[in-house]
């Protein structure tokens, strides 16, 4: 893989308009596993391909589950409620080969608002309910959490995931010929795409600054998504790539999501 860098990666923010969206995401998580690219066959369409990395000789398919809470979710544009939710996102690594650009697809996604019927009614996300709960400890003083813990109680994707961090974690990217390869990688796709539940293709782009993650310690982990569709072992799930930590963020969602032709 070649080295990439955030100068190149890194815009100014497009002016928000019509519905865009301003979120803080809070206990941001991004929870990694290498598996074999096989695992991924038939997931998305021809036009996409897996962005994988070589580890110990082999090709590897990165897969992220990426839970948060959504504080101050709100109009980027005008006066507006704000809202607060817990949310996880499933997301595999792939290149839109029609751009070459590095981005994500998502499998989907839990949330835990009445507001999910606008994602999954009106433009049909492949979203789905589930109650979210976070349990943390953080050191103010250290910066790190002595804990992290979410649960979500879902029919689509129950999850259990228990975190911790101290001053001796190390930043250990496998597959990546330097760190920052692997934190533009990681944390700085902006592109997402999907099947919507109508079977169409369908896309969204983000926006947000460099993010400022910090290594953690999986203690425990049960994704029942990932053990339901093969993707990722209950035992597998015990040994991440990486998990990386950021308190709190903050993201521009540009919206409404676009239908694409395939």
């Amino acid at each position: 893989m070649e080295k990439l860098k955030f100068d190149d990666y890194l815009d100014e923010r497009p002016k928000p308009k019509g519905i865009d969206v301003l979120c803080g995401l809070k206990h941001f998580a991004i929870i990694t596993y290498a598996v074999p690219p096989e695992r991924f066959n038939g997931l998305f369409p021809e036009r996409f391909k897996l962005d994988t990395v070589d580890i110990e000789g082999q090709p590897r398919a990165l897969i992220s589950v990426v839970p948060f809470i959504d504080v101050d979710f709100t109009s980027a544009v005008f006066p507006f409620p704000k809202f607060q939710m817990g949310q996880t996102n499933y997301r595999i690594y792939i290149i839109d080969q029609n751009t070459n650009e590095r981005c994500v697809w998502f499998i989907g996604t839990t949330l835990d608002s009445w507001t999910l019927c606008v994602p999954r009614y009106l433009w049909d996300l492949p979203w789905f309910s589930g109650r979210v709960d976070f349990d943390c400890e953080f050191d103010n003083e250290a910066k790190i959490y002595k804990s992290y813990k979410m649960t979500t109680e879902a029919d689509w994707a129950p999850a259990n995931v228990h975190i911790s961090q101290s001053s001796e974690d190390e930043m250990n990217l496998l597959g990546f010929p330097d760190t920052e390869t692997g934190l533009v990688y990681l944390t700085h796709p902006l592109a997402g795409f999907y099947f919507r539940r109508d079977g169409k293709l369908g896309t969204y782009r983000v926006w947000h600054k460099k993010l400022e993650v910090k290594p953690a310690t999986l203690q425990s982990a049960d994704f029942g998504l990932l053990t339901r569709m093969g993707l990722v072992t209950k035992e597998e799930q015990q040994v991440p790539h990486s998990v990386l930590i950021e308190p709190i963020n903050e993201f521009t969602i540009f919206l409404p999501p676009k239908i694409l032709n395939k």
